[in-house]
Order: C-alpha cells, then structure tokens, then sequence
C-alpha cells in the first residue's frame, strides 16, 4: 500500500474496509447487490488524541497497523487514488481483534 496522504484531526482515525466476502463457505458465490457491508477493517492513521473541555489531552487508544470492529454505519466514506476508506472517530471502533 502506497503513503496515505490523509492526516485524521484529534480522535479520528482512518480505516481501510476489508473487502466483502465474495462467496460463502459452501462456494455459493454472493452477488454485489447482496454483500453485506463489513465491519471491520484495519487502521492506516491516527490522529494525535483529543482534549477535554477541562484542558486535558487524552491520547489514542488504536494504532496504525490495528485490525478493528466498527459499527455499520459508521464513519464518512472517502476515496483516495482510487481506494475507499472510512474517517470514523475513536469512539466508534468497537474492538480490536
């Protein structure tokens, strides 16, 4: 994967989707109008952390390389050279895995 040329503000990171499954385990192969969306995906940014209303700096939790659980609708979709990503903030990753 090429340089990501997106740097996330405070407590949002950038999440690479994986990729819909493309049959399933009994080789029925799913058409593109019936993939499910999925929901986890690994991290390509971070940004730095957020501050409180009270001043103090609370950092990331997630790190770049992090395979994640996020929820369904989470997230704004962007595109970039032609690869899809979500900018979610921290607080919608539900789970590292």
């Amino acid at each position: 994967m090429a340089k990501l040329n997106i740097k996330p503000l405070a407590d949002r990171v950038v999440v690479l989707p994986s990729k819909a499954e493309e049959k399933t385990a009994s080789g029925i192969i799913i058409p593109d109008t019936a993939k499910e969306k999925p929901m986890q995906g690994e991290i390509v940014a971070v940004g730095k952390g957020k501050t409180t209303d009270e001043g103090k700096f609370i950092a990331m939790e997630v790190k770049v390389g992090d395979k994640i659980l996020y929820g369904k609708y989470s997230g704004t979709e962007v595109t970039v050279d032609g690869e899809e990503y979500l900018i979610m903030r921290e607080s919608d990753v539900y789970a590292i895995i």
